[in-house]
């Protein structure tokens, strides 16, 4: 069996990044941007430092900032007939994970028109055509949607966020600038910063993973666990590493897939609207807990990756332990809740349990699971 690993075409790395945006867009031909970028960026004047540079060059443009949080049908249906009215040729996506899963949504169905009802690009869709070309600018350390083939977009009639896999939604050039990154908030930053340790250690023990995966994880893992309180602190060293580790992260579980961690995390975001990064850190060490008697020696080298000594003389079961506890520290250092008491309900279990069963991230999990465990598991964070 083969395995397959799809990356940008091209990503610039670094404070100054974005000032690249101007010869990408020119040297491709391109004529008018969409530019998808949330209501907040565009009103704080976040957006304005990309639009910045394709006014320096005399580039075209339209903004388009009718994206939620958690983006809905109802965002991208708009996003697609606002894009048909542009006259726009490609996308930048300026923002979070909410930015450029709009952004990813609209390009693949002005691509493939038969995909006009949104429903249908749930799971693994069989779109014909490369999206409309994109180009991404991520303003936090986290989502690395940016690298990844997947974007979720919340079906609000039904409660429930679609994960929705697709290699021809990519980006095709990523620009990863801390500076566009430093005026996150302290709670934003520890939360998507939580969001990128996430997807590096599910990455890592996910089934599908294999050496070129694991080699972009653990990496990302160490980066992130020694940059993520300094990122928090808002020092540029802490940014700019944590930019860096986020996209290491997403390089690796874009191809590999992740585990119930997301998959219990997205049915919160479409219930109570949680932020996915809490959602994630919350439920990140009790899933690892859960997850451990499927891992094998790997969580010896997430407790290496996490800072922690001496693992090579631990027995397996004070590495794995040394591990979560590493994971939750942290958690708790950069200011995260500890359980899930102030945001489940508990009669809202058994469909929150259901939906997770049913998410696309869980048959990823290195461990079989049920309804029943994860009701359980939930149960046990409140």
């Amino acid at each position: 069996m083969s395995n397959r690993f799809i990356l940008n075409e091209v990503a610039y790395h670094g404070p100054g990044a974005v000032k690249e945006i101007a010869a990408e867009a020119k040297g491709r031909g391109f004529s008018k941007a969409f530019v998808c970028s949330d209501p907040d960026l565009v009103k704080f004047g976040v957006t304005k430092k990309v639009l910045d540079v394709l006014e320096n060059d005399g580039l075209s443009y339209e903004v388009y900032s009718n994206i939620k949080a958690n983006p809905t049908i109802e965002n991208v249906q708009a996003g697609v007939e606002a894009f048909k009215a542009s006259g726009a040729d490609y996308i930048i996506a300026v923002g979070g994970g909410s930015s450029m899963d709009t952004a990813k949504a609209v390009g693949i169905i002005i691509a493939n028109p038969d995909f006009a009802d949104v429903r249908s690009l749930e799971g693994v869709a069989p779109t014909a055509n490369k999206s409309v070309p994109i180009f991404a600018v991520p303003t936090t350390a986290g989502t690395a949607a940016e690298v990844t083939i997947n974007y979720v977009i919340t079906d609000v009639e039904k409660n429930r966020k679609m994960v929705c896999v697709d290699p021809k939604d990519i980006p095709v050039v990523a620009f990863v600038d801390p500076d566009m990154m430093s005026s996150m908030p302290k709670g934003l930053t520890a939360a998507t910063g939580m969001d990128a340790l996430t997807h590096a250690i599910e990455g890592y023990i996910t089934a599908g993973a294999w050496e070129l995966s694991d080699m972009f994880h653990l990496k990302a893992i160490e980066i992130i666990a020694r940059s993520l309180r300094d990122a928090v602190d808002n020092t540029p060293k802490g940014r700019e590493d944590m930019a860096l580790g986020q996209y290491i992260a997403g390089m690796g579980f874009s191809n590999v897939g992740l585990g119930i961690v997301h998959s219990m995390a997205h049915p919160l975001g479409a219930l109570y609207d949680t932020p996915h990064g809490v959602a994630n850190a919350i439920i990140l060490p009790t899933v690892m807990e859960y997850n451990a008697p499927a891992t094998g020696d790997k969580y010896k080298y997430i407790a290496q990756a996490m800072g922690v000594e001496d693992t090579e003389s631990m027995s397996v079961e004070e590495y794995r332990k040394a591990a979560v506890d590493a994971v939750r520290k942290l958690s708790q250092d950069v200011g995260i809740p500890a359980d899930l008491k102030e945001i489940v309900k508990e009669e809202d279990i058994p469909f929150l349990a259901q939906s997770a069963y049913d998410d696309a991230c869980r048959p990823g999990n290195p461990r079989e699971t049920s309804v029943e465990e994860i009701t359980e598991l939930y149960k046990k964070m409140i």
